[in-house]
């Protein structure tokens, strides 16, 4: 009698890996120590926080009730949950649904997404490709380095990828099983999605495709005489208009009832909805989208994936499952769960073809698309092993090889944890600015970042350095006179002086976004000549284990490294 047996071996597995999961998302969850340094997780508390139950249905009807966030870059889903669940955590702990700590309830329920993601990814897997390779993907899953990094955060990322993960697996069970139950559940979960991020209409397409390949199928399952394949037309006609009536108005109530205020407030969500649209396709709409002038649309995002969102090793294996999954699907339409991976196939590359054309390239943008590349790797690794087994004979060998593998793929996520093993380097810089700088000096500090330090700023004066501002005579007199009056000058990240450098050829950009002179202050700044000498610089990279050798990732997409890592170097004037 076995003591254990394969479905005990997977039940392991699937264990294992959610705790290391968790682990892996957990360490460190309060790596700003409650400074809430995260931008876009500090806006969504501060238009959380207001939120309230109208007193009456006129009020809740009203463009002022206390229910309306007025804030739309985002879905207004994720402000409702964080809503909800603080003021059921602020019951056992009255500060979680405070401003002080309503950050740490957001960062666990972004925990708890990124586990229902992984439990998804996994239900997926085993549905199109078998057990197998459903472990093989929530393990690439588990160690991929974003999801793990925006685990720490409370934005609208690691929601929006789970809920568009489970409208994809429901999906595919309604193109499995054309009921009325799975249907309302597509819809359900699409709505949230909406609700969520706009940006999950893409999955419109993948829809689409589900009820497209049903008719295709049941148009070729028909005889080629006219005279009687018309006859089955009305009825399939009927069921269709069915299927996506109910999936497109469970879709919009689902929305309207997560997202009421996007019809009640409708002008100022339009609004708000087209300045989001008008960056994405201009990168010169707001001072911390400079950044990306001259990006190279793919490129910049395939080596930001490549290089630390999942690591070489592990992207390298993504990119060519994806490429091999995309083929079976176009290429063998008769076999097994052929439409299955077209629906996956169809959402990918139409969500990275969008995404990846816009203006501005921000990492988590892709987060939707992580779970499905370590699918499509988990795949191919499944079919290499496979001929491993049957050309490789020596079991030490195969051992050997996976072992290896394993471990090369766990170095990546354990490199990027180590930055959460140090404090956060805006909170260590304000310890040396506190201790070093005597209270009554005068600090130069950049617009558009944050402030330092962090705490005791009215012991100091504060000089606000406005470098975004077009190059003109009167933005160097007034900052020309802030330099006579400072005595210390803070770069608080990359955000400013790495974009403003590179925009200088003034023939090809547009007026008042030529910084030739800002680039040339900051020349002078780093080299000396500027009359202020570097005193103190603070930095955190990830570290390999055991080798001690740090990964310089200063040239990654700014947000990967702004938020929870800056690089920060701090300047004082030469006597």
């Amino acid at each position: 009698m076995k003591l254990f047996s394969l479905s005990h071996i997977y039940i392991f597995f699937i264990f294992t890996f959610a705790l290391l999961s968790l682990l892996l998302r957990i360490y460190g969850i309060n790596w700003d120590s409650g400074f809430n340094l995260h931008p876009d997780e500090r806006a969504i508390i501060l238009f959380t926080l207001p939120l309230g139950l109208p007193t009456s249905i006129d009020i809740f009807f009203s463009n002022q009730s206390p229910l309306n966030p007025h804030f739309f870059a985002y879905g207004n889903f994720p402000l409702y949950l964080l809503k909800s669940t603080s003021f059921l955590a602020g019951l056992v702990h009255a500060p979680y649904a405070t401003y002080q700590e309503m950050y740490m309830v957001g960062r666990i329920v972004s925990v708890l997404a990124e586990l229902g993601t992984l439990f998804t990814l996994f239900l997926l897997a085993k549905k199109i490709f078998g057990k197998p390779v459903a472990i093989l993907s929530i393990f690439f899953y588990t160690v991929s380095v974003l999801p793990i990094q925006l685990a720490h955060f409370y934005a609208v990322d690691t929601l929006l990828t789970f809920f568009i993960l489970i409208t994809l697996y429901q999906l595919i069970n309604f193109y499995e099983k054309q009921t009325i139950k799975n249907a309302l559940l597509v819809g359900v979960f699409f709505g949230l999605s909406l609700a969520t991020k706009t940006s999950a209409l893409v999955l419109l397409f993948s829809i689409g495709t589900a009820i497209g390949i049903e008719f295709l199928l049941i148009f070729l399952k028909q005889p080629h005489r006219p005279h009687v394949w018309f006859p089955h037309v009305p009825v399939f006609i009927k069921r269709l208009c069915i299927d996506g009536i109910i999936i497109v108005t469970t879709a919009l109530a689902t929305f309207a009832i997560t997202e009421p205020y996007a019809f009640i407030d409708f002008s100022e969500f339009w609004k708000q909805n087209m300045q989001q649209a008008a960056m994405t396709h201009n990168a010169f709409t707001f001072p911390y989208t400079l950044q990306y002038v001259g990006k190279i649309p793919y490129l910049y995002e395939l080596k930001n994936i490549f290089l630390f969102g999942l690591g070489p090793l592990l992207a390298s294996l993504c990119f060519i499952g994806t490429f091999y999954v995309t083929y079976r699907a176009v290429t063998k339409e008769k076999k097994d769960k052929w439409a299955h991976e077209l629906i996956l196939v169809i959402f990918f590359w139409v969500y990275f073809l969008i995404i990846g054309n816009f203006a501005i390239g921000f990492m988590r943008y892709l987060l939707p698309l992580y779970p499905l590349l370590c699918l499509f790797g988990a795949f191919l690794a499944y079919r290499i092993n496979r001929l491993l087994r049957n050309n490789v004979d020596s079991n030490i060998i195969r051992n050997t090889l996976y072992v290896i593998l394993t471990t090369s793929l766990l170095v990546w996520p354990l490199s990027f944890l180590h930055i959460y093993t140090q404090p956060n380097t805006r909170i260590l810089a304000t310890d040396w600015i506190i201790k070093n700088i005597k209270a009554g000096s005068t600090i130069g500090i950049e617009h558009w970042d944050d402030s330092l330090p962090l705490t005791q700023q009215q012991n100091y004066h504060m000089e606000t350095l406005e470098l975004y501002n077009p190059d003109t005579d009167e933005k160097w007199r007034k900052i020309n006179q802030q330099f006579l009056r400072t005595d210390y000058l803070i770069l608080a990240s990359n955000r400013l002086y790495t974009p403003l450098q590179k925009l200088t050829d003034c023939d090809n950009l547009p007026i008042g976004y030529c910084y030739t002179q800002t680039a040339n202050y900051y020349k002078k700044l780093f080299d000396g000549s500027l009359g202020f000498k570097k005193v103190a610089e603070f930095a955190v990279y990830p570290t390999i284990p055991l080798l001690n050798k740090q990964i310089n990732d200063q040239s990654a997409d700014e947000s990967f490294t702004v938020y929870d890592h800056p690089k920060i170097v701090i300047f004082q004037k030469s006597p």
